[in-house]
């Protein structure tokens, strides 16, 4: 495959009604298709995709300026993430089977026989993110879940690096023909207007999105507005507060700084984990660790609208009466940026909240001094949803209790002594939060459990054995777990 070197331009109307209604023709047969045939699917993309690496990290960096090596993992974790769905789907748990016999003796009255299952939900608008072309843009982790639901994915290529994403979309398209999907099973569509009317037709039954609360509010919205509503799961904003207490200050404030240091500078601040704030003992020394730490060179930002965003953000913040600058160049708002800490209190912070627990977007962080660790509660109570929280503290102290049990009120993911940039794909791992972290608080983006968003039960009684899903008959011919009769069998 040759390098794609002209600009993908904005889909046609005719082009996406193509795709909408291949979509829709496609959903019935691969949703009908076997757990062995997605999983070869989904096999088969992230092996092209390996097979492509080289050609697509050249593009990848010529878009985005991201570094070769951040590139090369980041399309390793893409590669692996639809493996690891491809093994869930093959293993059946996603299904959620259960079957109850029919019983006359039930605590309530005679049951019928009920059986349930989860299903593809049918064609879904995946709305790519800029921050990380590989795993969360054409082939990440959005479309590996919704593929691996069952259910057909039209993917909108973010502006921030539309070759590469023709060129992913080629391969992914490539390898699902190779595979034997049938066609419409992968689109791409271009155009902030092409995204719009895709959400609105009535042919698509979820979507998802990864970047800004106002750009994820405004599609919300529209989803919602819809004469039939759809799931819309938005991955938004988030400022990530780190909580140290005193005891953690004082046993290990200079690590913590340096630490602190190297994650909200890491990607030059453009994680959507980036610790944004963070809350630190006044008399603890970790200010003035922070002010004499070397900091990393300015790093190009993805694109010219996140840079103009980072600037106006950090404006706000800067200008704010009760935040003096504590890490600042004359470079602060040049493109690239050098990296910026600014200082404020914890009083300052619980009497305008709003304006200072704000997300900026890039190399820039706000550290907190407080005088009481009861203020790090007080803090804990008026910050909104997050994607995570994090507390570097000891295991004996006695404000860890309640500053948890506040904090999983608040953000998705919780963290002790470690540091939220860097999400594992795992089994167990939850990527969301409360709003505006992500529209919809019981959802995740990254790990197994984001194929539940594409799923829907349905239940069915009374069934002659031979006319029910093959997952719920008694003979288990797929022979996976099921839950019968309330008791889990493997």
């Amino acid at each position: 495959m040759a390098l794609i070197t002209t600009l993908p331009g904005p889909t046609t109307t005719q082009a996406l009604e193509a795709i909408l209604t291949d979509a829709e023709t496609a959903a019935p047969i691969w949703a009908e298709t076997t757990a062995e045939e997605r999983a070869s699917a989904l096999h088969h993309i992230a092996d092209r995709l390996d097979d492509a690496a080289e050609r697509l990290i050249e593009v990848a960096h010529e878009e985005t300026h991201l570094p070769g090596a951040r590139l090369q993992g980041e399309l390793k974790r893409t590669t692996f993430q639809l493996r690891l769905f491809a093994e869930m789907v093959a293993e059946g748990s996603h299904t959620d089977a259960r079957i109850d016999h029919a019983d006359p003796d039930w605590g309530m009255g005679p049951r019928p026989d009920i059986r349930r299952r989860l299903e593809p939900m049918g064609p879904v608008l995946v709305f790519a993110g800029s921050n990380f072309p590989f795993a969360f843009s054409v082939a990440g982790g959005d479309t590996s879940s919704a593929l691996a639901a069952g259910c057909p994915v039209i993917l909108k290529a973010h502006s921030g690096h539309p070759r590469l994403s023709a060129m992913t979309a080629a391969i992914v398209s490539g390898a699902l023909e190779e595979a034997g999907a049938p066609a419409g099973v992968f689109g791409i569509i271009f155009g902030t207007d092409s995204g719009r009317v895709a959400l609105m037709d009535e042919r698509v039954k979820a979507s998802s999105f990864t970047g800004s609360i106002p750009g994820g509010r405004a599609l919300l919205d529209i989803a919602n507005a819809r004469p039939e509503p759809i799931p819309f799961y938005g991955e938004l904003g988030s400022v990530n507060p780190t909580f140290v207490t005193m005891k953690a200050a004082k046993a290990r404030g200079e690590q913590i700084a340096h630490e602190f240091v190297g994650s909200y500078t890491l990607g030059a601040g453009q994680f959507c984990t980036k610790p944004g704030i963070l809350l630190v003992p006044a008399a603890s020394g970790i200010v003035e660790s922070l002010a004499d730490i070397q900091h990393p060179a300015p790093a190009t930002l993805l694109n010219d609208r996140i840079q103009s965003g980072y600037v106006e953000a950090l404006e706000r913040l800067a200008q704010h009466r009760d935040v003096t600058p504590l890490v600042a160049t004359s470079g602060a708002y040049d493109a690239p940026p050098a990296p910026t800490l600014m200082h404020t209190t914890a009083a300052s912070v619980l009497a305008a909240p709003q304006a200072l627990i704000a997300e900026c977007f890039g190399p820039a962080a706000l550290v907190v001094s407080y005088h009481n660790e009861s203020e790090l509660l007080d803090v804990a109570r008026v910050i909104d949803g997050q994607l995570t929280a994090t507390i570097h503290g000891e295991d004996d102290d006695e404000i860890a209790p309640e500053l948890i049990r506040l904090l999983s009120r608040k953000a998705g993911r919780l963290l002790w002594n470690q540091w939220p940039t860097g999400v594992s794909v795992t089994y167990a791992q939850h990527h969301g939060g409360p709003y505006p972290a992500s529209t919809s608080t019981s959802s995740t983006s990254v790990g197994t459990a984001a194929i539940f968003r594409f799923l829907r039960p349905v239940a069915y009684q009374g069934m002659p054995q031979h006319l029910l899903p093959p997952e719920l008959r008694d003979a288990n011919p797929l022979e996976i777990s099921r839950r019968v009769n309330g008791v889990q069998q493997f």
